[in-house]
């Protein structure tokens, strides 16, 4: 019995089995103990009350007088075989006029010949027929002198009994196939969806990720089938997410290697001799290499952010210097393209507790898309302002934007959108999971064709004034 199904069906089975088995008992006791209990309650009062005429109507018979008074006056309707005993259990006279003379020593009639009435229902010695025996002592003036006992056959009582406790018997064995049969419906129901979710899991293993688990009930089983099947798609989402990285790295690390590898050979093959092209080519190759160690960062990042090793080193310090130091970073790269780049801070600190090098990650990275999606002449800006218990940093660009339906997954990993621009599509993810870690938010709006607007707040150490300075 490995599978559920057969479980089930055994022990529901047995239960069911046990319960019509104690039923049965109770019914075949409660059947005999009502004809027994009637047909020997019947016989106590025909015999008790017969017994009690002879003794005060016959007081001043002797034993076999008694015998032969008894025999006269008994009923033409009484169907009990009536019997006189004298105080041996010896008996002198039957209802049917004869001396057997035959020696009974029942239990009832020992309790008679000490004065009491007796009960037996038994077999007798000779046929070993069951009988139910009544016997009431006889009296003499005030002795006992012998016993007056009534016999009736048991046996049909027991045919009675056991007819109706077969038919009960019948009954209780159609209930149980019954029962089983609505245990292998049930174990059906139970064990059909599990199956398919088995089944569902195993293609999911081979690969299949488009595999689903029907739903054929509103129960436990089917919640689950809604979850598996969530499951599923959230795995098939996220295979086709890691599929797409995949490729968009391998091209992404594909194409500086490709120049390295390029410039490298040239400036092989030509010795060197040639001043210009030598230095063309290291920027080139410096350049690449630049673009190479981004990219291996943000997986880094990434891996980390994802086993949960990602660790902040938390002290007190002024965001003002963060964005002081990016302001610089980018200048020249802003005069190279001819944009214009704001930089307007308040003359008060901008006081949060936080990790220096990976704050200044995030605005070096949202400066950097910012550059990269906005054309030449364009303009980015980065505003900061705070409040009582927040700080806000908002970087603007009037670049191209981002079309309405990648807005809401920009900051999924993986996720580049439509854009045609390389870029591994983990940088705003990373961004992202950096501010919540400083218990911030991370806020993206854009219009497509009018720039973009990020938003990064994070908790305030300090009040400030609302005093701003232009950058």
């Amino acid at each position: 019995m490995k599978g559920i199904r057969s479980r089930l069906v055994f022990y529901f089975g047995m239960i069911l089995l046990l319960i019509v088995l104690l039923l049965e008992g109770l019914f075949y006791w409660a059947v005999h103990t009502y004809y027994f209990g009637t047909a020997t309650e019947a016989l106590e009062t025909r015999s008790t009350t017969f017994t009690n005429f002879i003794n005060k109507y016959a007081t001043g018979y002797r034993l076999k007088d008694k015998a032969r008074y008894i025999l006269e006056n008994v009923s033409s309707q009484e169907y009990a075989k009536i019997e006189v005993l004298d105080l041996n259990g010896k008996v002198i006279l039957n209802s049917y006029g004869f001396q057997t003379g035959e020696l009974v020593q029942t239990p009832d009639v020992m309790e008679a010949i000490r004065g009491q009435k007796g009960l037996f229902v038994g077999r007798t010695s000779e046929s070993r027929e069951r009988v139910i025996a009544v016997s009431n002592p006889l009296t003499f003036g005030s002795e006992y002198v012998g016993v007056l006992r009534y016999t009736i056959s048991a046996e049909p009582f027991y045919q009675a009994v056991n007819r109706i406790a077969l038919y009960g018997l019948g009954v209780g064995a159609g209930v149980v196939l019954l029962a089983f049969a609505l245990s292998l419906l049930m174990a059906k129901r139970i064990v059909d969806p599990i199956e398919d979710l088995t089944n569902a899991a195993k293609q999911m293993a081979e690969g299949n990720f488009t595999a689903r688990a029907p739903k054929r009930y509103d129960d436990e089983v089917g919640t689950l089938a809604d979850t598996f099947n969530y499951m599923a798609a959230e795995i098939g989402k996220n295979e086709k997410l890691k599929n797409d990285f995949i490729s968009s790295v391998s091209h992404e690390l594909r194409t500086p290697l490709t120049s390295i590898k390029g410039w490298g050979e040239t400036l092989i093959s030509g010795g060197l001799e040639d001043p210009e092209e030598t230095m063309l080519g290291l920027e080139v190759i410096s350049k690449e290499t630049d673009r190479l160690i981004g990219l291996v960062e943000e997986l880094l990042d990434f891996s980390k952010f994802q086993s949960g090793e990602m660790k902040l080193t938390r002290e007190l310090l002024d965001l003002r210097e963060i964005l002081d130091d990016v302001h610089v970073q980018f200048a020249i790269r802003a005069q190279e393209k001819q944009m214009e780049f704001q930089l307007a801070l308040p003359s008060s600190p901008l006081t949060v507790m936080g990790d220096r090098n990976r704050l200044k990650q995030v605005f070096v990275n949202l400066l950097d898309n910012a550059f990269k999606f906005t054309p030449k002449g364009g303009t980015i800006s980065v505003a900061a302002e705070a409040s009582a218990d927040k700080l806000t940093v908002t970087v603007t660009d009037s670049g191209e934007g981002i079309h309405p339906n990648d807005l809401p997954h920009v900051t999924e990993k993986f996720f580049k959108g439509s854009s045609k621009l390389s870029g591994s599509g983990l940088g705003l993810a990373i961004c992202k999971e950096i501010i919540q870690l400083h218990t911030g938010r991370f806020l993206v709006n854009s219009k497509q064709g009018q720039g973009t607007s990020i938003m990064v707040e994070l908790p305030c150490v300090c009040g400030s004034e609302e005093n701003y300075s232009a950058g």
